[in-house]
Parts: C-alpha cells; structure tokens; sequence
C-alpha cells in the first residue's frame, strides 16, 4: 500500500483575467480542492506572495501583493506553490483532509530451464567437468538469472488476465515500464538539449533529471543503470579536468560513481539497458523477491529410459516502490 503528501502546487488554468493579469484577485486553478482560506501562495518563479481569502469549485479569490511583496503577471499553466497556510487566532479546526491509500501489486513470473544428461555422458570423464549434470544445471542457473535480470529492467506485465493460469503466461513488470512520471527525454520538458545534436547525454542532461526527481519525491537517486555506450558517455564527463604527469604509468577514465547537487548515485552497467535510456533509481525502494521456497534450484524428474533429467526453476517479482523517486532520461545517442 502506498500513499502520498497532500500537494503543495497547482496550476493556472485562466487565460483571461479581470481587470488584467497583474490585478486580478479571482485565479481559476485546476485543483480548487488542494487551498485553504488563509493560504499563502506564490505564483511561479517571482517574488509575489498571494493570500487566499476564498475558495469556490476551482475558482480563487486572493490578495494580491500579499504584505508588499512585487507584483507579477499570471498565465495560463503557471504553477502556483502554496507556502503555508495561516490560521486565525481561536479559529475551529479546518476540515479534515488526506490521501487515498493506493494498492500496488506486480505478478511472478515462473523462469524454467531443462536439463538432461544421458547415461554414458555421466559415465564419461571428461576434461574440464568433473560431473556433466552438475555443468548443465550451473550453466542453465546461469541462463536463468540472465534472463531475470533482463526481465527486471524491461520486463512488460500483460493489459489483461495478469495473474495467469494454465494457459495464459504470467510476466512481470519491469522498471521501465512503470517508470511514468519523471520521465526525461532532451530537450523537451525542462531538459535541456544535450551534445552533439542535442541527444547526447552531457551532465546538463543528467543534472536537470536528477533535479526532477529530487523535486517530485522526498527521495534521492543512489543507482543510474546504463548501457556500456552511455557509460563511456558519463565517463567523458572528466575529459576537460583530466590530467596526468610524466611520473604516472596508469591512465584512468573511468567514473564509478557521480556526486552532485542531489545526491551521490553509483553507476551500473548492465548489458540489458537500452541503448538510449538511462535509468535513475533509488535503490532503497527496489528488491528482486522470490516467491516463498521458489528461489532458482533444480527440480529432478522420474528416470525414464538411460538418461538423468530435471528442471531448474524459479518464481521471482520486481518490487518496485514509490514510482515517483525514480526515473528515466530516453533518446539519448
């Protein structure tokens, strides 16, 4: 179960105002429901501060210039941040407000390979392998736990019937396709263009993204997941502060983690990220779990005819916490 702060913004939703867009003291905002009488509100970036005197449906009626604070113009979509509410002196308690519980779920997916092994290979001794069956059961474990870590970045659960039956497939979810709200692309949105064309990643790019998050959750990005292409895109970061002396005999350039304004993140590489998507994840709010006693072992089956066979098999989920502490920067080159 998972909820949320009540919000603290809201957007203009006008695009005419009486007498005119310094002066008007009736602002129509998306959610009337998120102020209060004696909210002080400020409207975008500027210095103004608004106080609410009243609320009706959507609509806002305001003092403007709130304790001689310097007027500003309102426009359409500008984000209004309420600041604070101030509440009179002996006043009855203000009607009781809160989030709605949200149930987030995500499904198992059955990961199975088989192994066989005949009589006279298991009776062969051969170079390398001390025992056939024991090889083929760590080579398919290893298949298996390649193809989990594949599934848990990119994963797709299905629209309908997702629980499965004999059947229908049951899949996970991966954290790319629940990744919805920061997702980031240069550009676009508040990011800026990136290098070379305008998609290249460049630390303006995962700055501005990193910012995002930060700004949407009370959580910080401790992991960015890539592919080895924009690994080497992050390690070029050091290229103008790059030196060396004539006394060294090492030359580094590699980043393995990257500090800035919001938070320190280490970096991973991972074979299965796309090549254009950088992921941004807070660590603390993601686990790979198995279902109860379905962690990967191997399973044998009844001996028919003159070979050993059995399955390795495992039940594993993506639990991925609080949507809005992570996030995506895509289109990259």
């Amino acid at each position: 179960m998972e909820d949320e702060l009540l919000a603290n913004s809201d957007t203009v939703t006008q695009t005419t105002f009486t007498p005119n867009a310094t002066d008007a003291t009736t602002v129509t905002v998306s959610n009337g429901s998120r102020f209060r009488a004696g909210d002080q509100v400020r409207p975008g970036t500027s210095r103004e501060v608004m106080l609410v005197l009243s609320i009706s449906g959507n609509n806002l009626t305001v003092v403007r210039r709130y304790g001689g604070t310097p007027l500003s113009a309102l426009s359409n979509g500008l984000r209004l941040v309420i600041l604070g509410n101030a509440a009179l002196e002996g006043d009855d308690r203000p009607d009781a407000r809160q989030t709605i519980r949200v149930r987030r779920r995500n499904f198992t997916q059955i990961f199975t390979a088989g192994v066989e092994v005949s009589g006279s290979m298991l009776a062969t001794r051969l170079h390398g392998v001390a025992d056939e069956l024991d090889y083929q059961m760590q080579q398919r474990m290893r298949e298996l736990l390649r193809d989990l870590e594949n599934c848990v970045i990119n994963g797709v659960a299905p629209a309908t019937n997702p629980q499965g039956s004999a059947g229908v497939r049951r899949t996970m979810a991966g954290i790319i396709p629940q990744i919805t709200t920061n997702q980031c692309t240069p550009g676009a949105n508040g990011i800026p263009a990136g290098g070379g064309a305008g998609t290249d990643l460049n630390e303006a790019v995962l700055n501005a993204a990193l910012r995002q998050v930060w700004e949407n959750s009370g959580s910080r990005v401790d992991t960015i997941v890539c592919s080895g292409a924009m690994k080497r895109r992050i390690n070029a970061f050091l290229t103008a502060s790059r030196t060396s002396g004539p006394e060294q005999t090492r030359f580094r350039d590699v980043v393995s983690e990257y500090e800035s304004d919001f938070g320190r993140a280490r970096i991973i590489m991972s074979r299965w990220a796309p090549g254009d998507t950088v992921l941004l994840l807070d660590s603390t709010r993601i686990d790979v779990l198995p279902l109860s006693g379905r962690s990967f072992h191997y399973k044998p089956l009844a001996t028919t005819g003159d070979r050993e066979s059995g399955q390795v098999i495992g039940e594993y989920t993506l639990e991925f916490r609080n949507e809005a502490a992570h996030g995506l920067i895509r289109g990259l080159t």
